[in-house]
C-alpha cells in the first residue's frame, strides 16, 4: 500500500506564467491567478507548502468589467482613527493605481497567514504589454 506523498520546500519546481489581461473578464483573471499562485493546478499540491508559480499579467488596464461596476464599485481604507475613512471608485483605481487594484483583488483570494503573504510577492501586474521578466519566459528547452 503505497502513502500519499508530501510535498517539502525543497522539491518545489516553480515556473514563470503569462498572463495578458486584454480583453479578459477582471474576475476570471483573478480566480486563474490565485489558482496558479497557490499551486493547486499541480498534482503535487501540497496546502501548507508555498508550491505555486510565479505569474505576471501584463495589459491589466485593458481588463473588462461587467454591469457598471466602474461607476459604482468603491475601495475603502482605513487608518484606524476617527474620520480617516477614505473611498477610490474603481474607475480611479484602474486608471492610477492598477497593479494595487490587481493585487488587493487577488489577495482576497488568498490564505490570510504567513504563507499567502509569502504567495503574494510572486505576483508582478503591468499596465502595459512591457515587463522586465522576459529572461525569465525564453528558455531553451
Amino acid at each position: 500500500m503505497k502513502l500519499t506523498s508530501v510535498l517539502k520546500p525543497a522539491d518545489v519546481t516553480r515556473d514563470w506564467v503569462l498572463i495578458d489581461a486584454d480583453g479578459k473578464t477582471f474576475g476570471r483573471i483573478l480566480t486563474e491567478v490565485a489558482t496558479l499562485l497557490r499551486g493547486k493546478h499541480k498534482p503535487s499540491f501540497t496546502p501548507n507548502v508555498d508550491c505555486g508559480d510565479y505569474v505576471v499579467i501584463i495589459n491589466a488596464e485593458k481588463a473588462k468589467f461587467s454591469g457598471k461596476k466602474l461607476e459604482d464599485k468603491e475601495y475603502f481604507t482605513h487608518s484606524g482613527y476617527f474620520g480617516s475613512t477614505k473611498s477610490k471608485k474603481l474607475d480611479d483605481m484602474l486608471e492610477n493605481h492598477t497593479e494595487k487594484l490587481f493585487r488587493l483583488a487577488v489577495r482576497g483570494m488568498l490564505p490570510k497567514t504567513t504563507l499567502g503573504r509569502v504567495m503574494i510577492k510572486k505576483l508582478k501586474v503591468y499596465a502595459g504589454a512591457e515587463h522586465p521578466h522576459t529572461a525569465q519566459f525564453n528558455k531553451e528547452a
